[in-house]
């Protein structure tokens, strides 16, 4: 039987090196929409991979038996980026949260989010001193859309000192720069390649065979690789043919421009990939079971594979065995991942689900990271173009994070979204001949509990849409 190069050789290649990194966690970064596609592909390519209407566990946990040609697919598969947490596989998760209602079959439009916009919004969640938030704004701003940076340092730094940050060292500004190199996409903030490149490989698990090797390559031999010489390679690395290939496979896999894929990511539509439902007296949040194809390893194939042969036909079949269990285990982390994500965020904003927007609670990144053990940018890509249906609508996850204004701790300060929407309602019930000023509004805030500066007003205000004062009497 001949095979032709396709995506379906490729992903097994990656499977091999970094099954975590190359499957798990891109499914995990994908919108639903876009891991339909991925599904569609597997099962066109993979012949131990089929639909099914009627998805049930028994069937799968029968092909999933340990033989010794699988038993180095782990029970557990971790999706963080920083590789500190694990989670079960519960069983057929592709099909949802396991309750018995139908999950709602929900598109709705959404706009296109770009690659500085979901770096600003990671920084307004990041815990940074004023100083480094301008720093940080700076990067953002000096960033192409590929997402390395355009600008020298030393540049920056006199740019940021005629903004009146005095005193300013180019050490400083390296520092912030390490800080915006840990948000997602991985590999973003770099001057180069090379730092691009180490950036990713960082990002995996140290006891990963041949991370080190990988490392040096890249940061003394990086010329030597795009020269194809495989021979020095070989002999200043110290590897053996068959491990330089690896090597170079883990490093081909890589994205070199990671800020690109971030900014040709648009959808016309999403579908909600978690549901919040209100059951008796409790909200209960549950995955979408309609959102992903039911997906199986095809059982007549399977049960072929039982001979114990060396015959092609036979090693063909377990290869693509083994990289459907690897795609279903990916799916079955993913969905878990994005689920426990998903419940720690709405069990901090119930009162959202009440009250509405109003009583949207300050909620950054580090929250949550810390509550399931998990890095900043971890949580950034699960929440990135992942949507749950509410009664109130349907949100994308992180409209729920927004930055702490006012108060000294946690019990008095308030969230940017709720004081928006005070203010917004606020305007709405004014006398229309005589609108509220920003300092009036400053007061009425006030009167709530909610202590915020005139010129906090006026940005938010403005944020809105909503025209000054003297403006909306001018048009009554």
């Amino acid at each position: 039987m001949s095979m032709k190069p396709t995506l379906q050789l490729r992903v097994g290649t990656q499977l091999t090196m970094t099954p975590q990194l190359q499957q798990a966690i891109q499914l995990l970064q994908l919108s639903t929409l876009d891991l339909r596609q991925e599904i569609q592909q597997a099962l066109d390519s993979n012949p131990m991979l089929e639909l099914e209407d009627d998805f049930e566990e028994r069937e799968v946990s029968e092909t999933q038996e340990e033989d010794d040609w699988t038993n180095d697919i782990p029970e557990n598969l971790s999706l963080d980026s920083e590789w500190s947490d694990t989670y079960q596989d519960t069983g057929p998760s592709l099909t949802g949260g396991g309750g018995s209602e139908e999950g709602p079959d929900i598109e709705r439009n959404t706009a296109h989010t770009s690659l500085h916009d979901h770096l600003a919004w990671q920084l307004a969640m990041a815990d940074m001193t004023p100083r480094e938030r301008d720093i940080a704004e700076s990067l953002i701003d000096a960033m192409g859309a590929d997402g390395y940076l355009t600008l020298p340092l030393d540049e920056l730094v006199d740019g940021l000192r005629g903004q009146g940050l005095s005193g300013l060292k180019v050490g400083d500004v390296e520092h912030v720069m390490m800080r915006v190199q840990q948000f997602d996409p991985t590999g973003v903030g770099a001057r180069d390649l090379r730092e691009c490149l180490l950036l990713q490989l960082g990002a995996l698990p140290e006891n990963m065979p041949l991370l080190t090797q990988a490392k040096r390559l890249v940061r003394q031999f990086l010329e030597s690789l795009a020269g194809n010489d495989r021979k020095l390679l070989k002999r200043r690395l110290r590897l053996d043919e068959e491990e330089l290939d690896h090597v170079i496979t883990l490093i081909r896999s890589l994205d070199p421009r990671p800020g690109l894929a971030f900014e040709d990511s648009s959808n016309d539509y999403v579908i909600p990939d978690l549901v919040a439902r209100r059951i008796r007296q409790e909200w209960r949040i549950e995955l979408n079971p309609e959102a992903l194809p039911r997906v199986r390893i095809q059982p007549d194939y399977a049960a072929l594979i039982k001979r114990a042969d060396k015959s092609d036909d036979n090693t063909f079949l377990k290869q693509h065995l083994q990289e459907a269990k690897w795609l279903l285990k990916s799916l079955s982390s993913r969905n878990d991942t994005l689920l426990r994500v998903g419940q720690e965020i709405m069990a901090r904003q119930l009162d959202f689900l009440e009250r509405g927007e109003e009583a949207m609670k300050p909620l950054i990144l580090a929250d949550i990271a810390g509550a399931v053990d998990m890095h900043e940018s971890t949580i950034s890509r699960v929440t990135t173009q992942k949507f749950i249906h509410t009664p109130r609508g349907v949100f994308e996850l992180k409209y729920f994070f927004s930055s702490h204004v006012g108060g000294q701790g946690e019990t008095d300060a308030h969230s940017s979204t709720a004081i928006r929407a005070r203010l917004k309602k606020l305007i709405g019930d004014e006398p229309p001949r005589k609108p509220l000023s920003d300092s009036k509004l400053v007061d009425l805030l006030a009167q709530d509990g909610i202590p915020v500066a005139r010129r906090t007003v006026a940005k938010y205000r403005e944020a809105l849409g909503i025209p000054s004062s003297s403006e909306r009497k001018r048009l009554t």
